[in-house]
């Protein structure tokens, strides 16, 4: 498709026809997630799974690409459809607005990759206990709130992150699962800035979208065998 013939350029046929294949979850839609959910779209995924429970609102606008004065009152999984459409209209996209638990509907879907990007604690680790336990190919946004310098986003693993306040809880949770640590977070290695609420920097969302947006494409598990 000439839509995607830049990226086809650069990884091939073969890569490009698997890219097209896979099935992509993202778990909340706000800056991070509707990000990463928009370069997916952008670099070819053709099957996506989109979850969020919640409506767009006013404060949203300063940090997430679906939300403007149009969207406000909408729900997230509903605009970020019709964006994505509007970049593929090929694109089959599975909507779930449920806050996600352990008893969600995503986890009956055979999934090739899962990109975490919850706000609530209890159901980010929900999330990612169900990914490691059942051997599917996650990477998980941790802290983004109270920082600044995109230059200190890192992919990493959770055993080596620093300076990040939510990193640092599920580290503890899931060592006292006796789960592994290794798994795949982008993480600031910045000090949080001392507020009194959780500020937010959409340069700093978004790059932790984009991140995790591009890493599907680069997994060696693209699409099903």
């Amino acid at each position: 498709m000439e839509k995607f013939s830049r990226i086809n350029t650069l990884i091939g046929d073969e890569k490009m026809n698997k890219i097209l294949n896979s099935k992509v979850a993202i778990i909340g839609l706000g800056g991070v997630g509707g990000m990463a959910a928009i370069v997916l779209a952008r670099s070819g995924v053709s099957n996506l799974v989109i979850q969020d429970f919640d409506i767009i609102n006013e404060s949203n606008i300063n940090r997430q690409v679906i939300a403007n004065s149009k969207t406000i009152g909408l729900y997230k999984t509903d605009v970020l459809e019709q964006m994505i459409l509007d970049i593929n209209p090929n694109c089959k996209i599975t909507k779930i607005q449920e806050r996600y638990d352990s008893n969600s509907n995503l986890n009956s879907y055979e999934l090739d990759y899962v990109i975490d990007a919850i706000d609530q604690f209890d159901s980010k680790m929900a999330l990612i206990v169900h990914c490691l336990n059942s051997n599917i190919p996650i990477v998980s946004s941790m802290g983004t709130a109270k920082k600044f310098d995109t230059s200190l986003l890192k992919v990493t693993t959770l055993e080596k992150t620093t300076y990040d306040p939510l990193a640092k809880k599920a580290r503890k949770y899931l060592r006292d699962l006796n789960l592994s640590q290794k798994l795949t977070v982008i993480s600031s290695t910045e000090q949080p800035v001392d507020c009194e609420k959780l500020g937010s920097y959409m340069p700093v969302t978004s790059y932790a979208g984009i991140f995790p947006g591009g890493m599907p494409l680069r997994h060696r598990r693209h699409g099903r065998r």
